[in-house]
């Protein structure tokens, strides 16, 4: 009946010598409460048990097909650690090459975020088991809610689980299970340290990581289907490569970001077998910010678990973290990140404020991502920036201000020229002058007007020189050298030089008569033809 298996034949043979102990009256003389003792070993393992060198304490995880268990070492060292054991009833030779094939791919690889295989062995019922270092921690989702953290917290967390991803992918295993319960958190030097476990669903590629034959028959589904990619839930597990582990890492941070998964699990277990495969497979998952706003009433408590606000959390959520997300989840596994690794970068690039690959080009995103990266480089230079165009501006106001005051004053002293052009032209000398007089008072005498002046000067002094021919050729040399385009400079010097030379053609002898309609105007300290000043009043 046992055939080849040593195991069985030596349960089934203690159970036989206990029957032969006990005798005819077996039922009728054991008491209630009585304990059967027999000789064997106990058939299953507790907390007091002793598996080789190792004492078992409490259970601490229990799966399909196996039990975890804290242990204490006895010897050669002291010290606590995991032990994971076949259950029992559960040792079949599939079962016990999947416990092979996880124990293998634990042993071949060395990081800081997968636990450690310390040991291996079969109990004295000849059920394989393997000693882990010890996790103490919790799952990442729970952890990271009991702590409250970020976003921002918790991206870096998951940065770090990437990082153990790719060291699998580097040594050829392909976890397919990631999922929070496979991710235990424990602190180290009061900092969260994440920890990947359970790699029973292990696949390797290139490499065979037991002798014994893996065989998955075929309805079965390798996975959570929460966690688990559109290929895998094909049921065909040949043509499944590194990136199923990067669609799983996907909805693992969609689930940090958001509490929850994009297909909930109760409605893929409620939805039955063929219907979640077709919505594995085909239906798209909402966005994580999007997921955000269907929330409801939970999100102020999903908000406050990550010390943020619902609209605060949605805009932390909604663009980068959304664009690395959905491209983890593609449907099509060759539009997703190629390696864990280049995840990781992206998650980094939005950590950074650097433009991120999932977002694809764009100059307006390339220099939003810029301004957010050099926020106080780009504060200074907006200030700097907004106090030039200030400075522009006002002194463009003044500009436009001085040219309007400069046009009213022109406009004034058209009016005012016109007005005493008339006055000359019916002869009224005195009119003119005193219609002239402001405009030469002022800051900017107009060269018309003096002009104007000096022809009403020159035509009175035509009574006392007898239009002599000097002072008229003088005039006329002036008036075709005025010209209102002209530079002020040259109209003044030319303008002095006028009025030196028409004093020079006064005759001496009558310079107390002639001067004296002269000298009301303008005084000379020299008859060089270079020195004449206005004045209003009479020396």
């Amino acid at each position: 009946m046992c055939g080849t298996d040593a195991a069985l034949r030596k349960r089934v043979e203690a159970l036989l010598n206990a029957h032969e102990k006990a005798g005819d009256d077996f039922l009728e003389s054991l008491p209630i409460g009585d304990t059967i003792t027999l000789d064997s070993p106990s058939l299953t393992e507790g907390p007091g048990t002793v598996v080789g060198p190792y004492k078992l304490l409490e259970k601490i995880g229990e799966g399909g097909m196996a039990v975890v268990y804290l242990a204490e070492q006895e010897r050669p060292l002291r010290r606590r650690v995991a032990v994971k054991i076949i259950k029992l009833g559960m040792d079949t030779k599939q079962v016990i090459a999947r416990f092979e094939a996880e124990r293998q791919a634990l042993a071949i690889m060395d990081h800081p975020n997968i636990a450690k295989v310390l040991d291996a062995g079969t109990t004295e019922t000849n059920r394989p088991y393997f000693v882990m270092e010890l996790v103490k921690g919790m799952s990442i989702t729970e952890y990271c809610d009991r702590h409250q953290m970020s976003a921002r917290e918790r991206s870096e967390l998951f940065i770090q689980v990437c990082h153990a991803i790719q060291h699998a992918h580097q040594k050829g295993i392909i976890h397919r299970d990631i999922k929070p319960s496979n991710v235990m958190v424990t602190q180290r030097d009061d900092r969260p340290v994440p920890k990947v476990i359970d790699f029973g669903t292990a696949k390797a590629l290139n490499q065979r990581l037991t002798e014994k034959t893996l065989f998955t028959s075929h309805a079965q589904i390798i996975g959570t289907p929460a966690y688990m990619s559109p290929e895998q839930a094909e049921l065909g597990e040949l043509d499944i490569d590194t990136r199923t582990d990067i669609y799983s890492l996907g909805i693992l941070l969609y689930e940090l970001l958001t509490g929850t998964t994009p297909f909930e699990a109760q409605k893929l277990h409620e939805a039955g077998y063929l219907e979640m495969q077709r919505m594995i497979r085909e239906e798209e998952p909402a966005k994580p910010s999007t997921k955000l706003s269907r929330l409801g009433d939970t999100l102020t408590d999903v908000a406050r678990q990550r010390r943020s606000t619902p609209e605060l959390l949605r805009r932390t959520v909604r663009g980068d973290l959304d664009k690395i997300v959905m491209k983890s989840l593609e449907k099509d596994r060759t539009r997703r990140y190629e390696t864990a690794n280049a995840l990781t970068m992206d998650v980094e690039r939005y950590l950074r404020n650097e433009p991120v690959e999932a977002h694809g080009p764009s100059v307006s995103y390339l220099i939003q991502k810029f301004l957010r990266r050099h926020r106080v480089g780009s504060l200074v230079a907006l200030a700097f920036t907004i106090s030039i165009i200030a400075i522009i501006a006002a002194l463009s106001m003044w500009d436009q201000n001085r040219r309007q005051r400069a046009e009213a004053e022109s406009n004034r002293h058209r009016s005012i020229l016109s007005q005493a052009r008339e006055s000359i032209a019916n002869g009224d000398h005195q009119g003119a002058l005193t219609y002239l007089e402001p405009i030469l008072q002022g800051r900017r005498a107009v060269p018309e007007a003096k002009l104007l002046y000096a022809g009403i000067l020159v035509d009175d002094r035509r009574e006392y020189l007898h239009d002599r021919e000097g002072v008229i050729a003088d005039m006329e040399t002036y008036v075709a050298l005025a010209r209102p385009s002209e530079p002020l400079t040259p109209h003044e010097q030319t303008f002095r030089n006028f009025l030196g030379r028409l004093w020079q053609s006064t005759p001496v002898n009558l310079g107390p008569v002639v001067n004296s309609r002269f000298h009301e105007h303008f005084v000379t300290v020299s008859r060089d033809g270079l020195s004449l000043w206005f004045t209003s009043d009479r020396p």
